[in-house]
């Protein structure tokens, strides 16, 4: 039978860990409702903001996201601060352990990278949540920044996601900034025997005629002889056009139309060919 006061000191311990386990467990029950009705206003806010106040979305999520990131931190170490002993024992390790930290520095490394590319993509913004990029033949629509990657809906509706600081190193082509109008080339061979005035004329006749061609502001169509090849001869046309999204169905439908003019008028496009000579032939003929 345990004395008296085993049993109070026992209770007492018992009354600590009950009372340490309902603090911690309502720290972080609050740190999570927090941080969700915060996300959840700060979506709304922005989303209005950027309908309303016609103002960049793009900062705002960053910023939003790190405003998270924080209460989760500042929930974190409440936690921490209320397990007895933890504090000193977190303290310690991180003094003693400088090897620990430094490899886990170095792990944390490319997620740092993300970040802090992420912040650097916030405040110079080369591109924002809802410009036309392109980037390793990838072409689409951003569609969220985060802190860690960005995200491009391409124009076969998928979902790329990519990280940061791949971004802040390699070339992204921003459609969006600017002057969103495009000059557009399309390529077409025809043989040598074919007529090139003839072709240039079918080609320009079949651009002009097409409904999203610009020609305004002195910005005509052209078509120009940019190679003699081994067996074509290579044209080029050029042409304006609204922005890249309409640029690429433009050219396919000019291809199309003006192969359909060469069959009819007798314009050549040739398939490659080689001409061999055997090596017996050509001791015969010497």
């Amino acid at each position: 039978m345990l004395p008296l006061n085993m049993t109070a000191v026992s209770t007492e311990t018992v009354y600590n860990l009950s009372y340490t386990v309902i603090k911690i467990s309502v720290a972080i029950v609050v740190t999570v409702i927090v941080a969700q009705l915060i996300n959840r206003a700060l979506a709304a806010y922005f989303k209005f903001a950027t309908g309303k106040l016609k103002v960049d979305e793009t900062t705002y999520a960053v910023v939003r996201r790190l405003i998270i990131v924080t209460i989760y931190l500042i929930g974190i170490t409440d936690v921490i601060s209320l397990i007895p002993g933890l504090p000193d024992l977190v303290l310690g390790m991180a003094v003693s352990a400088g090897i620990a930290a430094i490899v886990l520095a170095l792990a944390a490394q490319q997620v740092l990278s993300n970040v802090f590319s992420g912040l650097s993509i916030a405040i110079s913004r080369p591109f924002r949540v809802g410009d036309v990029v392109e980037m390793e033949n990838e072409y689409g629509t951003i569609e969220d920044i985060t802190l860690r990657h960005t995200v491009i809906r391409t124009w076969q509706n998928k979902r790329v996601v990519i990280p940061n600081s791949r971004l802040s190193v390699d070339t992204v082509v921003n459609w969006t900034i600017g002057d969103l109008t495009v000059l557009w080339k399309v390529d077409f061979g025809i043989s040598y025997d074919s007529d090139i005035d003839l072709a240039r004329s079918i080609i320009l006749d079949e651009i002009n005629k097409h409904p999203d061609v610009m020609h305004e502001n002195n910005r005509e169509a052209k078509v120009r002889v940019t190679e003699l090849g081994d067996f074509a001869v290579n044209l080029r046309a050029l042409f304006w056009v609204a922005d890249r999204p309409t640029a690429w169905g433009t050219g396919t439908e000019i291809r199309e139309s003006v192969k359909k003019r060469f069959d009819r008028e007798g314009i050549e496009i040739p398939f490659p060919y080689r001409t061999v000579v055997y090596k017996k032939d050509m001791a015969r003929a010497g």
